[in-house]
């Protein structure tokens, strides 16, 4: 089973995350969780934003990619919206990268500074009418790292709502985050 580094939104460590976590426990995997916020959670999108803000989106990043410090190196590197960019700046910079799964986010891969690890497996979700994720170019570097990796996937569900695999928001889609959690547990049974 794989060992993941599980990285959190915006609007903190919600139960929604811990959720998707356990989800990923049953299945055999080992998830790891950090907070990246020290316990604070926002009722919106808006509010996380906000304390990203004032926390610097560097610090938040570092914090992130410090997470992996005394983990394992082989490890899928997991993110969700914000939790994206660390997952993807370890996935590309740390050595002993499996895999990657970047929830209603992606970034070019030249942000951190290296080409996409050779060998290392992608999976990308997002909504086609999410502001962020399609209005903001994410869908578009998205579709550009999936061309430039072996093995990677991108998967584009209906719909305009960001952080819709969280179980615990108003934004939560039942049915799509069905589909993107079978679809994560099978990329992470390729892993193996």
């Amino acid at each position: 089973m794989a060992e993941v580094l599980l990285l959190h939104h915006s609007q903190g460590l919600t139960e929604g995350i811990r959720a998707l976590a356990d989800q990923l426990r049953q299945a055999g995997h080992t998830v790891h969780t950090p907070d990246l916020y020290d316990g604070k959670t926002f009722e919106t999108l808006d509010e996380g934003i906000a304390y990203a803000r004032q926390v610097g989106f560097g610090e938040l990043q570092e914090r992130g990619v410090r997470s992996a410090e005394g983990l394992p190196a082989q490890l899928v590197y997991m993110g969700v919206s914000l939790g994206v960019m660390p997952a993807q700046q370890l996935t590309q910079n740390r050595p002993g990268a499996l895999g990657a799964v970047l929830l209603e986010a992606c970034v070019p891969p030249t942000e951190f500074g290296s080409a996409w690890p050779a060998g290392v497996p992608v999976q990308i979700h997002g909504m086609d009418a999410d502001p962020s994720f399609a209005g903001e170019g994410d869908i578009d570097a998205a579709r550009e790292l999936v061309k430039q990796v072996e093995d990677g996937e991108l998967f584009v569900y209906p719909g305009d709502r960001h952080l819709f695999t969280d179980g615990s928001l108003a934004t939560y889609d039942p049915e799509a985050a069905a589909l993107v959690l079978k679809r994560v547990l099978d990329f992470l049974v390729r892993l193996r």
